[in-house]
């Protein structure tokens, strides 16, 4: 592939992993943006609901609070008898109400049950005891367990059976002086109206609710999610919000949430965040409790509606068409200042490879390309005149490495590649000329006692005491190679019978000269052969090897003739 194709190749490659990339860092960025900016409008969220609901229900609990304090209302509780004092607590009662929202109110007192009630149309102003509350009515089982839990202030969402209407119900305690509860009073807010007026706010992509202490859902926009009747049910058996929340870890966050604005219940300004998934959708959930209610404000916000990504990619596209735009002035400026010169110094460089130096054509640059061509055509000058030099070298390098190849290292003799060849030479010598040449298999005895006495150093010497042995015993024109360990071959060539016997002799006795003196008690075992004409390589050497140990069999140190 030529470098341009390459070079296109890589913008190619580089303009996909820089869009890659680039989305990756804007999908990355972007949404931890919108992940920041939706955990701000969280927390905004979750303390504007919640200051919607407080306005008007704190404005509601506190008339309430004056109601349960009345001095009226608490000397009738104690002289229910007194017509005159029912007189002046209902006069109360009913001045309450039209201070109250939505103009009702209630009274519920202990003695006798006795559930006292006027709505907005004052339809009951003739008659406002509507029924009395029996502790074997589960309907009616909220009042006595407020009482026995002696709450102060309670908010419900509760269904009335007897009135047949169903409200966010604020209860307050009534005590007197002495700090005995008397009953309750409280007022009721509609419940259709309160949710759409508070928790509905018609904004696309965030939710709001209320839950009490517990974690009953209280006010939701779907009311088959509110807990009605929450303070007499059982744990377990209430709708929290865990209906909601599609995963396990979710519910675990939430209620960890929980805990912990517990613990600061005072602190209605923390507000907690989390991502939650809702309906198969991630949402952040904001958190907040609010102590004067004793309930939690929950906002869930669907970024995906409320801040979509997709938003941003009309900078991606900017960015994109920006960066292939540069990239295709970068290769244009590339190609004719770069490439074009790199081609030609490639075709040069081909050309000046195949020695076809005549046909060498330098292309034209500029500036550093241009230096960079002047420098190769006194580079190809360079070669040109080098080679040749090199080629002397190379040559003479060349014989000297295969010589190198033919010897043995520890003893400067042949080794077996270097004297295979010379027996091979001998016996086309032999073929051609009818000349005859001998050979010595020599291995040495009690070798290894020497090397396991003294160690491999002193082996090594050894070993190098018989080569020089041999050269110095040895004929200019005879060839002498350690064929392995302590096995040696000598050719004699001219040689004949008597030539052998005597020089291998001769061997014999200088070897374990030579030995003793060292005060080594090694010697060589010989075994010579005569080569006949038309033995073969393996031949001529199984016979000097079987004559070798013809010698040793009849006692070592000592010349056997094949």
């Amino acid at each position: 592939m030529s470098l341009q194709n390459r070079f296109i190749l890589i913008t190619t490659l580089l303009v996909l992993l820089a869009t890659t990339a680039t989305w990756l860092a804007f999908d990355r960025v972007t949404s931890h943006i919108v992940e920041q900016w939706g955990q701000r409008v969280a927390a905004i969220q979750v303390r504007y609901d919640s200051a919607r609901l407080s306005q008007p229900l704190e404005r509601e609990i506190a008339l309430a609070h004056q109601l349960a304090d009345s001095p009226a209302l608490k000397r009738w509780a104690h002289q229910r008898q007194d017509e005159a004092l029912k007189a002046q607590a209902l006069e109360e009662m009913e001045s309450y109400r039209r201070s109250f929202r939505d103009r009702n109110y209630f009274v519920a007192l202990l003695e006798d049950g006795a559930y006292y009630y006027n709505n907005a149309d004052n339809e009951f102003v003739e008659a406002p005891l509507r029924y009395h509350l029996d502790k074997n009515n589960p309907d009616d089982a909220w009042f006595f367990l407020i009482i026995e839990e002696g709450r102060d202030f309670h908010l419900n969402v509760n269904p009335d059976a007897e009135l047949g209407v169903t409200k966010l119900w604020i209860d307050v305690l009534i005590r007197d002086e002495n700090g005995e509860i008397l009953g309750i009073v409280g007022t009721g807010l509609e419940l259709d109206a309160f949710l759409r007026d508070i928790v509905d706010i018609g904004e696309p992509g965030i939710t709001s609710l209320f839950m009490d202490y517990s974690g009953a859902i209280q006010l939701y926009r779907d009311q088959n999610f509110i807990d009605f009747a929450s303070l007499v049910k059982p744990e377990g058996q209430k709708n929290t919000i865990d209906l909601l929340l599609d995963k396990e870890a979710d519910r675990q966050s939430v209620a960890n949430m929980m805990a912990q604005l517990r613990d600061v219940s005072d602190d209605s300004q923390t507000v907690l965040t989390d991502f939650v998934t809702l309906e198969n959708r991630r949402h952040l959930l904001g958190i907040a409790f609010l102590p004067a209610i004793g309930w939690f404000e929950v906002t869930l916000i669907d970024l995906d509606v409320l801040m979509p990504v997709d938003r941003f990619l009309p900078i991606v596209l900017v960015f994109t068409v920006f960066l292939v735009v540069s990239l295709a002035i970068l290769y244009l400026m590339l190609r004719r200042w770069l490439l074009n010169p790199i081609a030609g110094l490639e075709q040069a460089m081909q050309l000046l490879r195949d020695r076809r130096y005549d046909d060498v054509a330098l292309p034209k640059g500029q500036g550093e390309m241009g230096k960079l061509i002047r420098i190769f055509s006194d580079m190809a000058q360079a070669i040109r005149e080098q080679t040749r030099e090199l080629e002397g070298r190379v040559q003479e390098r060349t014989k000297a490495l295969e010589e190198l190849t033919r010897l043995d290292p520890l003893t400067n003799l042949f080794n077996r590649r270097g004297i295979t060849e010379i027996i091979e030479a001998e016996m086309e010598r032999q073929q051609r000329q009818n000349h005859q040449f001998g050979i010595f298999w020599i291995d040495l005895d009690h070798f290894k006692a020497l090397n396991d006495s003294f160690g491999h150093a002193t082996g090594d010497e050894a070993l190098q005491v018989i080569s020089s042995t041999l050269v110095s015993n040895l004929r200019r024109y005879d060839n002498a190679a350690r064929w392995g360990g302590d096995e040696f071959l000598v050719i004699l060539s001219p040689c004949d019978k008597n030539t052998l016997d005597q020089l291998g002799q001769r061997l014999c006795m200088s070897i374990a000269e030579a030995m003793q003196g060292r005060g080594w008690e090694v010697t060589a075992s010989i075994g010579g052969y005569l080569v006949q004409p038309g033995d073969s390589l393996d031949q001529l050497l199984q016979q000097a090897d079987d004559a070798m140990y013809r010698a040793k069999a009849e006692g070592r140190n000592r010349l056997n003739l094949a």
